[in-house]
C-alpha cells in the first residue's frame, strides 16, 4: 500500500493538541501510539470511518522508514477473520479509523508527561 498523507477527523485533531500540551509528544507520535493501541482491541470492520477535516499528516512524517512495518501490522488485525484481501482504500480507510479510536483510547490514559512514558513502556493500565 502507498499513500502520501493521511488526514484524521476534528475531533482527532482536538484530542491530539490536549495530548501534545499533557504529554509534550508530537502529534505523529501520539497518532503512532493511538495506531498501536487500537490494533490491541481488534478489527475496526464494522466502525463507520471518521471524516476528513482535520491536520493533515505527510506519510513519512507519521511513520518514517517503519511505514511497512505499521502497515503490515493493520493488515494482519483487520485479515484475521479470513484471508480477504482488501483493496488500499479500504486498508487506508481502516488506518484512519484506527488512529481515531486509538488516540480517543489514549487520550483517557494520558493526564501527564510521565503516564505517556508509562504507555510508551507498556506499564500504563
Amino acid at each position: 500500500m502507498h499513500f502520501t498523507k493521511l488526514r484524521v477527523s476534528s475531533e482527532t485533531t482536538g484530542r491530539l493538541r490536549m495530548l501534545q500540551q499533557r504529554s509534550g509528544l508530537t502529534p505523529n507520535l501520539l497518532c503512532r501510539m493511538g495506531l498501536m493501541s487500537s490494533l490491541e482491541s481488534g478489527s475496526v470492520s464494522e466502525m463507520e470511518p471518521p471524516e476528513e477535516n482535520g491536520q493533515e499528516f505527510n506519510a513519512y512524517t507519521l511513520f518514517g522508514s517503519d511505514q511497512p512495518i505499521f502497515l503490515s501490522m493493520l493488515a494482519l488485525v483487520e485479515t484475521q477473520k479470513g484471508s480477504e484481501d482488501f483493496d488500499e482504500e479500504t486498508l487506508l480507510r481502516q488506518l484512519r479509523c484506527h488512529i481515531d479510536r486509538g488516540v480517543g483510547q489514549i487520550a483517557i490514559r494520558i493526564v501527564s508527561p510521565s503516564d505517556a512514558a508509562r504507555l510508551l513502556a507498556g506499564q500504563a493500565a
